[in-house]
């Protein structure tokens, strides 16, 4: 699930902002068959952005799946995120399903896997998926330890970066603020 050769989605957290960026880029194989797709989308009442990465199915079916938990557990977004994660992992449908996901609200974010992973990072401030994600998370870090830049400037010149190396990856950058 690491190897994903599918897009870029990168969520960036500073001075109380929390934004997600995605590219535009659908390929299938060696192949661009859209360059303008959404990959960020809000939940929660706009509260929560999730963005996904892989079989663009699979990340519609898993978001449709996270929202569901969400307003099961009253909009609880530690719990929606561990109880997707576990039905993910057990449920042998879900199982087939090939993508990543971060959801991130204003203080929390996660990152989800069909592998049973559940991650929270570190310091809270930045989450990467996709092929992209490497080359979007070392511009973002660098721009956030050098610059003032805010969250939202810094998801989309990291985002550019990225699409300037990665193949999978193009310049047309939707980006969603909580």
């Amino acid at each position: 699930m690491s190897d994903f050769k599918s897009t870029t989605v990168l969520m960036v957290r500073r001075d109380g902002r929390t934004c997600m960026a995605s590219d535009g880029q659908v390929t299938l194989g060696d192949t661009v068959l859209k360059a303008g797709a959404s990959k960020v989308k809000r939940a929660g009442n706009g509260k929560v952005l999730v963005g996904f990465a892989g079989g663009a199915a699979d990340g519609l079916a898993l978001f449709t799946r996270f929202e569901a938990k969400l307003e099961e557990y009253s909009g609880n977004l530690e719990r929606a995120v561990v109880e997707l994660a576990k039905d993910w992992r057990t449920d042998r449908v879900l199982r087939q399903l090939k993508a990543q996901m971060i959801v991130a609200g204003r203080e929390r974010c996660f990152l989800v896997s069909g592998n049973g992973d559940l991650l929270q990072p570190d310091d809270d401030a930045l989450l990467g998926i996709g092929s992209g994600a490497n080359y979007a998370l070392a511009a973002a870090r660098a721009l956030l330890r050098h610059t003032p830049m805010t969250a939202p400037d810094v998801a989309r010149e990291a985002m550019r970066v990225a699409a300037e190396i990665c193949i999978y990856t193009n310049d047309r950058i939707t980006l969603e603020e909580v």
